[in-house]
């Protein structure tokens, strides 16, 4: 078993690249490097969403409301299913309740 095999792949993600009848709308390989660039910018963005909150914005769904703007921009590089998978994880990671965010 190869080592790109071992990498779990929650749901909610499979979600983002899934059609209505749960069939996987990229190869499982885009998938999967799709998967491992948005978990590392959630956890990247964790000290900065901190930061901002110790410093600048005290309200938590504002900051992730604000990350997800950022991130839903065209040089953001993530699509906007992406984007929003990635605040709800940077919520998870940071034990805060997830955002509501606007449909895009």
């Amino acid at each position: 078993m190869s080592d790109d095999n071992q990498i779990f792949i929650p749901p909610s993600f499979f979600a983002v690249y899934s059609d209505a009848r749960q069939r996987l709308s990229e190869p499982i390989g885009v998938v999967r490097e799709r998967y491992e660039i948005c978990e590392d910018l959630a956890s990247h963005l964790v000290g900065h969403a901190q930061i901002q909150h110790h410093t600048e914005v005290p309200v938590e769904s504002e900051i992730l409301r604000r990350i997800h703007a950022g991130l839903t921009a065209p040089e953001a590089g993530v699509s906007a299913a992406e984007a929003g998978w990635i605040v709800q994880r940077l919520a998870e990671l940071l034990g805060w309740p997830g955002p509501e965010l606007a449909a895009d």
